[in-house]
C-alpha cells in the first residue's frame, strides 16, 4: 500500500532515477517500494545480497532478524560483512551497512533467534517475509505463520552449487502451495547437510539470493509472472535453470489447518 502522504523529494529522485526510468516502476512504483515493509530472516549467505538490493532499490521499512554472530568462515558468501566484524552481531553490522549505504530507509534489527514463541511479534508489522534461514526448523515456523496471517513469503536455499526460489502468497491460499506442500516434514538430522559440513560457493548464494530480492520488488509492485506455485531451481555446476510447477497437496498439514 502506498502511503498517500508521500512525495519523492529531488535526493531521492537521483537516488531511484534508474529504478524510475523503468515503465513498470516509475515513481508511483518507487513510492510504493519506499512504503513496503519487508522482514528479512537471515542475515547470512542469502540474507547479504538480499539487504543490499533491497535497501539500494529504496524499500523504506526492513526488519532483519538474526542471532548469530559474523565467523570467519563467513566472509566467503556473508559479502555484508568485512574481517573487521567478526565477533560482532549480524544483525546489528547489517542495519549498519544499509543505513550507510542508504540513509532514506528505516531498518529495525531482531537479535534473538526466530522461534515459535516470538514469531508472531516479529512478522505482525510486515507485509513481505524474505526466507534466507538455513534450517528446515525456521522455514517449517515461517510457513505455518506466513500462512496463518496471510504474508507473502519468499523462500530461497542453496547448498554446495545449487539453490531453489519460490514465492508462497498466501493472501491467495486457493491457488498458492504452501512450503510444506513441497517438503511436508523435515528430512531426518542424520541426512541433513548445512553450509559447514556440505559447503557452497559463495557466487551461487549471490545468484539465488539476487533472485530473491528481484521477485520480493516483484511482488510489492504486483508486476510480471509471480514464482507462486513455481519452484526455480538454480545448478550452477551446469549453468542451468529449470522452473517446476508445485500443486497444492490436498493432504498437507499446514493448508488443511488454516483454511
Amino acid at each position: 500500500m502506498v502511503d498517500r502522504n508521500l512525495e519523492l523529494n529531488e535526493s531521492q529522485i537521483h537516488r531511484y532515477s534508474r529504478n524510475i526510468l523503468l515503465n513498470d516502476i516509475g515513481g508511483i512504483g518507487q513510492k510504493k517500494l519506499l512504503s513496503a515493509k519487508v522482514l528479512v530472516v537471515g542475515a547470512g549467505g542469502l540474507g547479504s545480497p538480499v539487504l543490499y538490493y533491497l535497501a539500494a532499490s529504496g524499500i523504506g521499512n526492513i526488519g532483519i532478524i538474526d542471532h548469530d554472530q559474523v565467523d570467519i568462515s563467513n566472509l566467503q558468501r556473508q559479502i555484508l560483512y568485512s574481517t573487521n566484524d567478526i565477533k560482532r552481531k549480524k544483525a546489528t553490522r547489517a542495519k549498519e551497512k544499509l543505513i550507510s549505504l542508504n540513509p532514506d530507509i528505516n531498518v529495525k534489527v531482531y537479535t534473538d533467534k526466530l522461534n515459535v514463541n516470538n514469531i508472531n511479534n516479529v512478522i505482525k508489522d510486515y507485509d513481505f517475509i524474505a526466507d534466507g534461514s538455513d534450517n528446515f526448523e525456521t522455514r517449517f515456523i515461517l510457513n505455518d505463520n506466513c500462512f496463518s496471517q496471510k504474508k507473502v513469503l519468499i523462500s530461497g536455499a542453496v547448498q554446495g552449487f545449487e539453490g531453489y526460489i519460490s514465492t508462497f502468497n498466501f493472501n491467495d491460499k486457493i491457488s498458492s502451495p504452501c512450503y510444506r506442500c513441497i517438503f511436508p516434514e523435515p528430512p531426518p538430522d542424520d541426512i541433513v547437510e548445512n553450509c559447514s559440513t556440505a559447503g557452497i560457493l559463495g557466487s551461487v548464494a549471490g545468484v539465488v539470493g539476487s533472485i530473491q530480492a528481484t521477485e520480493i520488488v516483484k511482488e510489492i509492485l504486483e508486476i510480471g509472472d509471480s514464482l507462486t506455485g513455481w519452484l526455480i531451481i538454480f545448478d550452477g555446476i551446469n549453468s542451468e535453470f529449470r522452473k517446476i510447477k508445485v500443486r497444492k497437496d490436498p493432504k498437507c498439514s499446514t493448508c488443511n489447518i488454516f483454511t
